[in-house]
C-alpha cells in the first residue's frame, strides 16, 4: 500500500538549508520515493495558520517510507538540516 512522508519544517537557517535540499532527492529516490510536494505556495484554509515549509512524498509502501528515513544515505543528508531547521516527519498509509 501507498505511504507518504509528511513533514512540516521551520527552516531557522536557510543558507544551510540548502545543503540539506540538494542531498535528499537522491536518497528520496533510492527508496522509490518521488516528491509530491515540496515547499511551495500554501493558503491556511482552515485552522491555525501554517507558515512552516510543508513536503509530501510518496513512497511504495511504509516499509519503503522507513527504509529511507532510517537509511544511511538521508541520516547523512539530514545531518545538513541540523541547525538549520526544526521538524516535525510522519509517515502514513494512504488509501
Amino acid at each position: 500500500m501507498t505511504a507518504y512522508i509528511i513533514a512540516r519544517i521551520d527552516v531557522t537557517d536557510p543558507e544551510k538549508y540548502v545543503g540539506y535540499q540538494e542531498r535528499t532527492p537522491a536518497a528520496v529516490a533510492k527508496f522509490g520515493g518521488r516528491f509530491i510536494v515540496r515547499g511551495g505556495n500554501s493558503v491556511t484554509l482552515e485552522g491555525p495558520e501554517e507558515a512552516r515549509r510543508v513536503v509530501v512524498i510518496e513512497f511504495p509502501s511504509l516499509d519503503r517510507a522507513q527504509a529511507f528515513y532510517d537509511s544511511e544515505d538521508y541520516q547523512s543528508a539530514k545531518k545538513f538540516r541540523d541547525g538549520a531547521a526544526e521538524a516535525q516527519f510522519l509517515a502514513i498509509e494512504g488509501v
